[in-house]
Protein backbone atom coordinates (compact mmCIF):
# COMPACT_ATOMS: atom_id res chain seq x y z
CA UNK A 1 0.00 0.00 0.00
CA UNK A 2 1.15 3.42 -0.73
CA UNK A 3 1.87 5.76 2.42
CA UNK A 4 -0.82 7.94 3.48
CA UNK A 5 0.06 11.49 3.32
CA UNK A 6 -1.08 14.17 5.63
CA UNK A 7 -4.04 16.22 5.38
CA UNK A 8 -2.45 19.52 4.77
CA UNK A 9 -0.66 17.43 2.07
CA UNK A 10 -3.88 16.15 0.00
CA UNK A 11 -5.36 19.36 0.51
CA UNK A 12 -1.94 20.58 -1.26
CA UNK A 13 -2.57 18.29 -4.31
CA UNK A 14 -5.93 18.86 -4.12
CA UNK A 15 -5.51 22.84 -4.92
CA UNK A 16 -2.86 22.39 -7.59
CA UNK A 17 -4.88 19.89 -9.84
CA UNK A 18 -5.79 20.83 -13.32
CA UNK A 19 -9.02 19.14 -13.51
CA UNK A 20 -9.92 18.00 -16.76
CA UNK A 21 -13.71 19.88 -18.53
CA UNK A 22 -14.56 18.28 -21.65
CA UNK A 23 -15.07 15.18 -23.92
CA UNK A 24 -11.79 13.27 -24.99
CA UNK A 25 -12.53 12.10 -28.42
CA UNK A 26 -10.68 10.99 -31.02
CA UNK A 27 -7.47 11.34 -29.24
CA UNK A 28 -7.99 15.29 -28.02
CA UNK A 29 -10.26 17.09 -25.63
CA UNK A 30 -12.93 19.14 -27.61
CA UNK A 31 -15.61 21.18 -26.19
CA UNK A 32 -19.23 19.39 -25.91
CA UNK A 33 -22.26 20.18 -27.88
CA UNK A 34 -24.26 19.57 -24.61
CA UNK A 35 -24.78 21.85 -21.75
CA UNK A 36 -22.20 22.86 -19.65
CA UNK A 37 -22.28 20.49 -16.06
CA UNK A 38 -21.13 22.11 -12.71
CA UNK A 39 -18.93 19.15 -10.56
CA UNK A 40 -19.50 19.47 -6.80
CA UNK A 41 -17.50 18.24 -4.03
CA UNK A 42 -20.08 16.45 -1.92
CA UNK A 43 -18.30 16.50 1.21
CA UNK A 44 -18.15 20.55 1.09
CA UNK A 45 -20.94 21.27 -1.72
CA UNK A 46 -17.80 23.36 -3.06
CA UNK A 47 -17.62 23.49 -7.20
CA UNK A 48 -14.79 21.73 -8.16
CA UNK A 49 -15.07 22.43 -12.18
CA UNK A 50 -17.25 23.06 -15.22
CA UNK A 51 -17.34 20.02 -17.51
CA UNK A 52 -18.65 20.71 -20.83
CA UNK A 53 -21.20 17.76 -21.75
CA UNK A 54 -21.60 15.42 -25.22
CA UNK A 55 -25.07 15.53 -26.57
CA UNK A 56 -26.27 12.99 -29.25
CA UNK A 57 -24.22 14.69 -31.99
CA UNK A 58 -20.56 13.96 -30.04
CA UNK A 59 -22.20 10.27 -29.58
CA UNK A 60 -22.49 9.87 -33.92
CA UNK A 61 -18.98 11.41 -34.12
CA UNK A 62 -17.13 9.55 -31.21
CA UNK A 63 -18.62 6.54 -32.23
CA UNK A 64 -17.60 7.41 -35.85
CA UNK A 65 -13.91 7.66 -34.72
CA UNK A 66 -14.05 4.55 -33.13
CA UNK A 67 -15.52 2.45 -35.86
CA UNK A 68 -12.86 4.17 -38.03
CA UNK A 69 -10.23 3.33 -35.73
CA UNK A 70 -11.20 -0.62 -35.85
CA UNK A 71 -11.29 -0.50 -38.96
CA UNK A 72 -8.29 1.08 -39.56
CA UNK A 73 -6.81 -2.15 -37.49
CA UNK A 74 -3.88 0.10 -35.68
CA UNK A 75 -4.71 -1.56 -32.58
CA UNK A 76 -7.76 -4.19 -33.16
CA UNK A 77 -4.87 -6.08 -35.48
CA UNK A 78 -2.23 -5.07 -33.25
CA UNK A 79 -0.41 -8.50 -32.26
CA UNK A 80 -1.54 -9.19 -28.65
CA UNK A 81 1.61 -8.67 -26.88
CA UNK A 82 2.26 -4.66 -29.00
CA UNK A 83 -1.17 -4.34 -26.88
CA UNK A 84 -0.01 -5.02 -24.24
CA UNK A 85 3.12 -3.44 -23.77
CA UNK A 86 0.50 -0.16 -24.26
CA UNK A 87 -1.31 -1.13 -21.45
CA UNK A 88 1.45 -1.51 -19.10
CA UNK A 89 3.00 1.83 -20.02
CA UNK A 90 -0.24 3.22 -19.21
CA UNK A 91 -0.20 1.81 -15.75
CA UNK A 92 3.18 3.16 -15.26
CA UNK A 93 1.43 6.68 -16.36
CA UNK A 94 -0.92 5.92 -13.67
CA UNK A 95 1.37 5.04 -11.09
CA UNK A 96 3.17 8.20 -11.58
CA UNK A 97 -0.20 10.05 -11.07
CA UNK A 98 -1.16 8.03 -8.01
CA UNK A 99 -1.71 10.87 -6.02
CA UNK A 100 -3.24 13.20 -7.80
CA UNK A 101 -5.85 10.42 -9.42
CA UNK A 102 -6.59 9.45 -5.31
CA UNK A 103 -7.46 13.17 -4.64
CA UNK A 104 -9.29 13.56 -7.35
CA UNK A 105 -11.54 10.37 -6.90
CA UNK A 106 -12.00 11.59 -3.52
CA UNK A 107 -12.89 15.19 -4.20
CA UNK A 108 -15.46 14.19 -6.74
CA UNK A 109 -17.12 11.19 -4.96
CA UNK A 110 -16.54 11.91 -1.33
CA UNK A 111 -14.97 8.66 -0.95
CA UNK A 112 -12.43 8.55 1.73
CA UNK A 113 -8.64 9.34 0.84
CA UNK A 114 -7.69 6.10 2.85
CA UNK A 115 -9.67 3.72 0.53
CA UNK A 116 -8.71 5.84 -2.77
CA UNK A 117 -5.32 5.58 -2.09
CA UNK A 118 -5.16 1.96 -0.53
CA UNK A 119 -7.79 0.26 -2.99
CA UNK A 120 -9.02 2.62 -6.26
CA UNK A 121 -6.09 3.50 -7.48
CA UNK A 122 -3.50 0.31 -6.85
CA UNK A 123 -6.68 -1.89 -7.76
CA UNK A 124 -7.17 0.02 -10.95
CA UNK A 125 -3.15 -0.64 -11.63
CA UNK A 126 -3.43 -4.26 -11.29
CA UNK A 127 -6.57 -5.02 -12.91
CA UNK A 128 -5.66 -3.13 -16.89
CA UNK A 129 -1.83 -5.03 -16.04
CA UNK A 130 -3.69 -8.49 -15.22
CA UNK A 131 -5.50 -8.20 -18.36
CA UNK A 132 -2.82 -6.88 -20.78
CA UNK A 133 -0.90 -9.99 -19.28
CA UNK A 134 -3.16 -12.21 -19.82
CA UNK A 135 -4.50 -11.37 -23.39
CA UNK A 136 -1.66 -12.78 -25.17
CA UNK A 137 -2.07 -16.47 -23.08
CA UNK A 138 -4.97 -16.95 -24.36
CA UNK A 139 -5.09 -20.17 -26.00
CA UNK A 140 -8.30 -20.87 -28.89
CA UNK A 141 -8.75 -24.53 -29.71
CA UNK A 142 -9.76 -26.47 -32.57
CA UNK A 143 -12.73 -28.68 -32.93
CA UNK A 144 -12.15 -32.50 -33.09
CA UNK A 145 -12.89 -33.11 -37.01
CA UNK A 146 -11.89 -36.05 -39.07
CA UNK A 147 -8.89 -36.32 -41.51
CA UNK A 148 -10.19 -33.95 -44.00
CA UNK A 149 -11.35 -30.93 -42.48
CA UNK A 150 -9.55 -28.74 -39.70
CA UNK A 151 -11.63 -26.85 -37.44
CA UNK A 152 -10.70 -23.22 -35.81
CA UNK A 153 -12.22 -21.61 -33.08
CA UNK A 154 -10.85 -18.03 -32.95
CA UNK A 155 -11.85 -15.36 -30.71
CA UNK A 156 -11.89 -11.82 -32.34
CA UNK A 157 -12.75 -8.24 -30.69
CA UNK A 158 -16.46 -7.30 -31.18
CA UNK A 159 -15.81 -3.46 -32.50
CA UNK A 160 -17.28 -0.60 -31.07
CA UNK A 161 -17.95 -1.59 -27.01
CA UNK A 162 -19.65 1.26 -24.95
CA UNK A 163 -19.00 1.19 -21.15
CA UNK A 164 -21.19 2.96 -19.16
CA UNK A 165 -19.89 3.57 -15.00
CA UNK A 166 -21.74 3.72 -11.82
CA UNK A 167 -20.40 6.85 -9.52
CA UNK A 168 -19.27 4.91 -6.67
CA UNK A 169 -16.33 3.29 -8.17
CA UNK A 170 -15.55 5.41 -10.95
CA UNK A 171 -11.60 4.69 -11.29
CA UNK A 172 -12.08 0.90 -10.73
CA UNK A 173 -14.90 -0.21 -12.19
CA UNK A 174 -13.59 2.07 -15.75
CA UNK A 175 -10.49 -0.68 -15.40
CA UNK A 176 -12.81 -3.52 -14.97
CA UNK A 177 -14.08 -2.72 -18.33
CA UNK A 178 -11.45 -0.91 -20.21
CA UNK A 179 -8.81 -3.99 -18.70
CA UNK A 180 -10.41 -6.47 -21.12
CA UNK A 181 -12.12 -4.64 -23.87
CA UNK A 182 -8.81 -2.68 -24.58
CA UNK A 183 -6.50 -5.74 -24.39
CA UNK A 184 -9.30 -7.83 -26.78
CA UNK A 185 -8.59 -4.89 -29.14
CA UNK A 186 -11.48 -3.13 -29.17
CA UNK A 187 -12.76 0.58 -29.55
CA UNK A 188 -13.96 2.20 -26.93
CA UNK A 189 -16.70 4.98 -25.53
CA UNK A 190 -16.58 5.57 -22.07
CA UNK A 191 -19.93 7.05 -20.80
CA UNK A 192 -19.10 7.47 -16.68
CA UNK A 193 -21.54 8.80 -14.04
CA UNK A 194 -22.74 12.86 -14.20
CA UNK A 195 -21.43 12.85 -10.97
CA UNK A 196 -18.31 11.48 -11.32
CA UNK A 197 -16.45 12.16 -14.76
CA UNK A 198 -12.86 13.62 -13.73
CA UNK A 199 -10.72 9.98 -12.98
CA UNK A 200 -12.25 8.46 -16.53
CA UNK A 201 -11.25 11.81 -18.64
CA UNK A 202 -7.86 11.92 -16.84
CA UNK A 203 -7.23 8.29 -18.01
CA UNK A 204 -7.99 8.45 -21.42
CA UNK A 205 -5.69 11.55 -21.63
CA UNK A 206 -2.89 9.29 -20.15
CA UNK A 207 -3.58 5.93 -22.50
CA UNK A 208 -3.34 8.43 -25.19
CA UNK A 209 -0.13 9.58 -24.11
CA UNK A 210 0.94 5.82 -23.25
CA UNK A 211 0.09 5.34 -27.33
CA UNK A 212 -3.62 4.04 -27.19
CA UNK A 213 -4.56 5.33 -31.03
CA UNK A 214 -7.07 7.95 -31.47
CA UNK A 215 -10.49 6.73 -31.44
CA UNK A 216 -9.73 3.65 -29.33
CA UNK A 217 -10.55 5.20 -26.20
CA UNK A 218 -12.99 8.16 -26.02
CA UNK A 219 -14.89 9.57 -23.09
CA UNK A 220 -18.31 11.37 -23.57
CA UNK A 221 -19.57 12.88 -20.00
CA UNK A 222 -23.07 14.03 -19.71
CA UNK A 223 -26.02 12.73 -18.16
CA UNK A 224 -28.44 9.77 -19.76
CA UNK A 225 -30.87 10.77 -22.00
CA UNK A 226 -27.95 12.59 -24.03
CA UNK A 227 -25.69 10.21 -24.06
CA UNK A 228 -25.96 6.74 -22.32
CA UNK A 229 -29.90 6.49 -24.35
CA UNK A 230 -27.95 7.14 -27.56
CA UNK A 231 -25.03 5.18 -27.35
CA UNK A 232 -27.66 2.30 -26.09
CA UNK A 233 -29.49 2.56 -29.67
CA UNK A 234 -26.76 3.62 -31.84
CA UNK A 235 -26.86 1.23 -35.04
CA UNK A 236 -22.72 1.53 -34.85
CA UNK A 237 -22.50 0.13 -31.05
CA UNK A 238 -21.46 -3.45 -30.72
CA UNK A 239 -22.00 -3.94 -27.53
CA UNK A 240 -22.68 -1.72 -23.93
CA UNK A 241 -21.42 -3.04 -20.82
CA UNK A 242 -23.20 -1.03 -17.87
CA UNK A 243 -22.51 -1.05 -14.21
CA UNK A 244 -25.40 0.75 -12.13
CA UNK A 245 -28.93 0.38 -10.94
CA UNK A 246 -30.98 -2.48 -12.05
CA UNK A 247 -33.71 -0.09 -13.31
CA UNK A 248 -31.40 1.47 -15.60
CA UNK A 249 -29.94 -2.11 -16.73
CA UNK A 250 -33.28 -2.72 -17.97
CA UNK A 251 -33.15 -0.20 -20.51
CA UNK A 252 -30.33 -1.01 -22.16
CA UNK A 253 -31.48 -4.24 -22.80
CA UNK A 254 -34.75 -2.30 -24.24
CA UNK A 255 -32.57 -0.21 -26.30
CA UNK A 256 -30.56 -3.05 -27.95
CA UNK A 257 -33.95 -4.71 -28.66
CA UNK A 258 -35.10 -1.55 -30.09
CA UNK A 259 -31.66 -1.37 -32.52
CA UNK A 260 -29.29 -3.42 -33.85
CA UNK A 261 -29.92 -6.27 -30.82
CA UNK A 262 -25.86 -5.04 -29.21
CA UNK A 263 -24.71 -7.53 -27.41
CA UNK A 264 -25.30 -5.97 -23.87
CA UNK A 265 -23.45 -7.11 -20.19
CA UNK A 266 -25.18 -5.96 -17.58
CA UNK A 267 -23.89 -5.91 -13.72
CA UNK A 268 -26.38 -4.59 -11.14
CA UNK A 269 -27.94 -4.22 -7.94
CA UNK A 270 -27.47 -6.67 -4.75
CA UNK A 271 -29.22 -7.21 -1.34
CA UNK A 272 -26.73 -9.21 0.23
CA UNK A 273 -26.69 -11.39 2.89
CA UNK A 274 -23.80 -12.33 5.67
CA UNK A 275 -25.28 -15.63 7.48
CA UNK A 276 -24.43 -16.42 10.14
CA UNK A 277 -24.96 -19.66 11.58
CA UNK A 278 -24.81 -20.90 15.16
CA UNK A 279 -21.65 -23.03 15.17
CA UNK A 280 -19.86 -19.90 14.12
CA UNK A 281 -15.81 -19.63 15.79
CA UNK A 282 -14.29 -16.47 16.80
CA UNK A 283 -17.08 -14.04 16.55
CA UNK A 284 -14.22 -10.70 16.38
CA UNK A 285 -13.35 -11.60 13.13
CA UNK A 286 -16.96 -12.66 12.14
CA UNK A 287 -17.95 -9.13 13.58
CA UNK A 288 -15.16 -7.32 11.56
CA UNK A 289 -15.79 -8.63 8.53
CA UNK A 290 -19.26 -8.13 8.85
CA UNK A 291 -18.72 -4.26 9.69
CA UNK A 292 -16.24 -3.60 6.42
CA UNK A 293 -18.66 -5.38 4.56
CA UNK A 294 -21.44 -3.31 5.24
CA UNK A 295 -19.98 -0.07 5.86
CA UNK A 296 -16.97 0.07 3.77
CA UNK A 297 -17.27 3.10 0.81
CA UNK A 298 -20.22 4.44 3.13
CA UNK A 299 -22.25 0.86 2.41
CA UNK A 300 -22.30 2.24 -1.66
CA UNK A 301 -21.25 -0.87 -3.17
CA UNK A 302 -23.26 -3.38 -4.89
CA UNK A 303 -21.97 -6.30 -3.22
CA UNK A 304 -22.45 -4.84 0.66
CA UNK A 305 -23.59 -7.03 3.06
CA UNK A 306 -26.76 -5.09 3.85
CA UNK A 307 -28.68 -7.75 5.42
CA UNK A 308 -27.45 -9.98 8.39
CA UNK A 309 -29.37 -13.11 9.20
CA UNK A 310 -28.28 -14.13 12.43
CA UNK A 311 -28.86 -17.62 14.34
CA UNK A 312 -30.60 -16.48 17.60
CA UNK A 313 -27.93 -18.14 19.76
CA UNK A 314 -25.24 -16.00 18.37
CA UNK A 315 -26.59 -13.13 17.67
CA UNK A 316 -26.43 -10.81 21.10
CA UNK A 317 -22.49 -11.46 21.07
CA UNK A 318 -22.19 -10.71 17.34
CA UNK A 319 -24.21 -7.95 17.86
CA UNK A 320 -22.13 -6.39 20.95
CA UNK A 321 -19.29 -7.14 18.64
CA UNK A 322 -20.29 -5.52 16.12
CA UNK A 323 -20.90 -2.33 17.89
CA UNK A 324 -18.05 -1.59 19.56
CA UNK A 325 -16.35 -2.18 16.03
CA UNK A 326 -18.37 0.49 14.69
CA UNK A 327 -17.38 3.02 17.01
CA UNK A 328 -13.85 2.99 15.62
CA UNK A 329 -15.23 3.92 11.88
CA UNK A 330 -14.82 7.67 11.99
CA UNK A 331 -16.76 9.36 9.77
CA UNK A 332 -15.75 13.08 8.19
CA UNK A 333 -13.51 15.03 5.54
CA UNK A 334 -12.83 12.71 3.24
CA UNK A 335 -9.06 14.27 2.52
CA UNK A 336 -8.19 13.24 6.04
CA UNK A 337 -6.81 9.66 6.14
CA UNK A 338 -8.43 9.34 9.83
CA UNK A 339 -11.30 8.69 8.62
CA UNK A 340 -12.98 5.56 7.40
CA UNK A 341 -16.35 6.56 5.80
CA UNK A 342 -16.49 10.28 3.69
CA UNK A 343 -19.80 12.01 2.53
CA UNK A 344 -22.41 10.36 0.33
CA UNK A 345 -22.02 10.88 -3.71
CA UNK A 346 -25.32 13.93 -3.41
CA UNK A 347 -27.94 15.26 -1.91
CA UNK A 348 -30.14 13.77 -3.50
CA UNK A 349 -28.72 10.26 -3.26
CA UNK A 350 -28.43 11.04 0.38
CA UNK A 351 -31.87 12.29 0.98
CA UNK A 352 -33.01 8.61 -0.52
CA UNK A 353 -30.92 6.92 2.18
CA UNK A 354 -32.17 8.96 5.09
CA UNK A 355 -35.50 7.80 4.50
CA UNK A 356 -34.78 4.42 5.57
CA UNK A 357 -33.95 6.15 8.78
CA UNK A 358 -36.90 5.05 10.95
CA UNK A 359 -38.10 3.99 14.62
CA UNK A 360 -34.62 3.16 17.13
CA UNK A 361 -31.35 2.59 15.93
CA UNK A 362 -29.08 -0.40 17.58
CA UNK A 363 -26.27 2.78 17.06
CA UNK A 364 -26.00 5.42 14.46
CA UNK A 365 -29.09 6.77 12.70
CA UNK A 366 -27.53 10.16 12.60
CA UNK A 367 -27.20 12.83 9.53
CA UNK A 368 -25.17 15.78 8.41
CA UNK A 369 -25.15 17.19 5.25
CA UNK A 370 -24.10 13.94 3.22
CA UNK A 371 -22.77 12.55 5.52
CA UNK A 372 -24.71 9.52 7.64
CA UNK A 373 -23.11 7.35 10.70
CA UNK A 374 -22.99 3.61 10.15
CA UNK A 375 -26.38 2.50 11.02
CA UNK A 376 -27.94 -0.82 12.36
CA UNK A 377 -31.59 -1.89 12.89
CA UNK A 378 -33.05 -4.97 13.88
CA UNK A 379 -35.79 -5.63 11.64
CA UNK A 380 -38.22 -8.53 10.42
CA UNK A 381 -37.51 -10.27 6.89
CA UNK A 382 -40.33 -8.18 5.42
CA UNK A 383 -39.46 -4.64 6.50
CA UNK A 384 -38.52 -2.41 3.82
CA UNK A 385 -35.04 -1.76 4.93
CA UNK A 386 -34.61 -5.79 4.64
CA UNK A 387 -35.80 -6.03 1.14
CA UNK A 388 -34.52 -3.10 -1.02
CA UNK A 389 -31.63 -2.13 -1.92
CA UNK A 390 -30.55 1.17 -0.09
CA UNK A 391 -26.83 1.80 -1.07
CA UNK A 392 -26.12 3.59 2.09
CA UNK A 393 -24.36 2.98 5.23
CA UNK A 394 -27.59 0.99 7.03
CA UNK A 395 -27.03 -2.83 8.07
CA UNK A 396 -30.63 -4.75 8.77
CA UNK A 397 -30.06 -7.16 11.14
CA UNK A 398 -32.98 -10.48 10.90
CA UNK A 399 -32.70 -13.74 13.84
CA UNK A 400 -33.38 -16.60 12.84
CA UNK A 401 -33.67 -19.96 14.79
CA UNK A 402 -32.18 -22.52 12.27
CA UNK A 403 -30.16 -23.11 9.55
CA UNK A 404 -32.87 -23.63 6.71
CA UNK A 405 -34.83 -20.67 7.76
CA UNK A 406 -31.26 -18.90 7.04
CA UNK A 407 -30.97 -19.66 3.71
CA UNK A 408 -34.73 -19.40 2.82
CA UNK A 409 -33.95 -15.68 3.70
CA UNK A 410 -31.24 -15.26 2.13
CA UNK A 411 -32.92 -16.34 -0.88
CA UNK A 412 -35.84 -14.59 -0.10
CA UNK A 413 -34.60 -11.81 -2.85
CA UNK A 414 -35.14 -10.12 -6.52
CA UNK A 415 -31.25 -10.17 -6.22
CA UNK A 416 -28.27 -12.44 -6.36
CA UNK A 417 -25.10 -10.41 -6.32
CA UNK A 418 -22.84 -11.50 -3.53
CA UNK A 419 -23.73 -13.66 0.20
CA UNK A 420 -21.39 -14.53 3.19
CA UNK A 421 -21.63 -17.47 5.21
CA UNK A 422 -19.62 -17.74 8.76
CA UNK A 423 -19.68 -21.75 10.11
CA UNK A 424 -17.29 -24.01 11.28
CA UNK A 425 -18.74 -27.20 9.69
CA UNK A 426 -17.24 -27.21 6.51
CA UNK A 427 -19.95 -29.63 5.25
CA UNK A 428 -22.64 -26.87 6.13
CA UNK A 429 -20.68 -24.42 4.21
CA UNK A 430 -20.56 -26.19 1.06
CA UNK A 431 -24.15 -26.98 1.18
CA UNK A 432 -25.20 -23.45 2.23
CA UNK A 433 -22.37 -21.72 -0.64
CA UNK A 434 -24.29 -23.94 -3.55
CA UNK A 435 -28.02 -23.29 -2.04
CA UNK A 436 -27.76 -19.90 -2.26
CA UNK A 437 -28.69 -18.19 -5.36
CA UNK A 438 -25.69 -15.05 -5.70
CA UNK A 439 -22.73 -15.35 -8.15
CA UNK A 440 -20.14 -14.99 -5.34
CA UNK A 441 -20.80 -16.68 -1.89
CA UNK A 442 -17.29 -16.26 0.29
CA UNK A 443 -17.05 -18.54 3.86
CA UNK A 444 -15.96 -17.28 7.15
CA UNK A 445 -15.33 -13.60 5.15
CA UNK A 446 -16.56 -11.27 3.19
CA UNK A 447 -15.21 -10.22 -0.51
CA UNK A 448 -15.90 -10.16 -4.19
CA UNK A 449 -13.31 -13.01 -4.93
CA UNK A 450 -10.40 -11.10 -6.92
CA UNK A 451 -8.93 -10.30 -10.43
CA UNK A 452 -8.61 -14.19 -11.02
CA UNK A 453 -12.74 -15.05 -10.06
CA UNK A 454 -15.64 -13.78 -12.00
CA UNK A 455 -17.80 -11.19 -10.98
CA UNK A 456 -21.47 -10.67 -11.71
CA UNK A 457 -25.16 -12.15 -10.29
CA UNK A 458 -28.43 -14.02 -10.37
CA UNK A 459 -31.68 -13.28 -10.92
CA UNK A 460 -31.98 -9.08 -11.32
CA UNK A 461 -28.45 -8.33 -10.33
CA UNK A 462 -26.77 -9.39 -13.91
CA UNK A 463 -27.33 -10.16 -17.20
CA UNK A 464 -25.58 -11.49 -19.89
CA UNK A 465 -21.75 -12.47 -18.49
CA UNK A 466 -19.34 -11.44 -15.91
CA UNK A 467 -16.51 -8.92 -15.05
CA UNK A 468 -12.87 -9.90 -13.77
CA UNK A 469 -11.24 -13.31 -14.88
CA UNK A 470 -10.25 -14.62 -18.31
CA UNK A 471 -14.38 -15.06 -18.20
CA UNK A 472 -14.30 -10.78 -19.04
CA UNK A 473 -12.16 -11.50 -21.93
CA UNK A 474 -15.34 -13.75 -23.47
CA UNK A 475 -17.67 -10.83 -23.69
CA UNK A 476 -15.85 -8.72 -25.35
CA UNK A 477 -15.10 -10.91 -28.08
CA UNK A 478 -17.36 -12.87 -30.85
CA UNK A 479 -15.97 -16.32 -31.18
CA UNK A 480 -15.76 -17.61 -35.10
CA UNK A 481 -15.60 -21.10 -36.52
CA UNK A 482 -13.36 -21.28 -39.79
CA UNK A 483 -13.49 -24.95 -41.33
CA UNK A 484 -10.90 -25.72 -43.48
CA UNK A 485 -11.73 -28.84 -46.32
CA UNK A 486 -8.07 -30.67 -46.77
CA UNK A 487 -10.11 -32.79 -49.25
CA UNK A 488 -8.08 -32.85 -52.43
CA UNK A 489 -10.21 -31.12 -55.15
CA UNK A 490 -8.82 -33.33 -58.07
CA UNK A 491 -10.22 -36.11 -55.95
CA UNK A 492 -13.85 -34.83 -56.67
CA UNK A 493 -15.99 -34.80 -53.88
CA UNK A 494 -19.96 -36.00 -53.32
CA UNK A 495 -21.27 -32.37 -53.55
CA UNK A 496 -24.04 -32.17 -55.87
Amino acid sequence: MTELLTRAEYAAIAAEIDLPAAPFIDGKFRKGTGPMMETVNPATGDLLTRISTAGPEDVDLAVSRAREAFDRGDWSRLHPSERKDVLIKLCKLITRRQNELAVMESLDSGKPIRDCVGIDVPETIHTIKWHAELVDKIYDQTAPTGDDAIAMIVREPIGVVAAVLPWNFPMLMLAWKIGPALAAGNSVIVKPAEQTTLTALRIAELAHMAGVPRGVLQVLPGDGPSVGEPLGLHMDVDMVSFTGSTETGKRFLRYAADSNMKKIVLECGGKNPAVVLADAENLDHVAGHVVNAAFWNMGENCSATSRLIVHRDVKAPLMERIVARIRDWKTGDPLDPANHLGALIDAEHCGKVSSYLKGEAVIGGTVDGNFIVPTVYEVSGDDERAREEIFGPILSVIEVASTEEAIALANDTAYGLAAAVFTANTRTAIRAARDIRAGTVTVNCYGEGDISTPFGGYKQSGFGGRDNGAQAHDQFTEIKTIWIDLTDPAEGDNVG
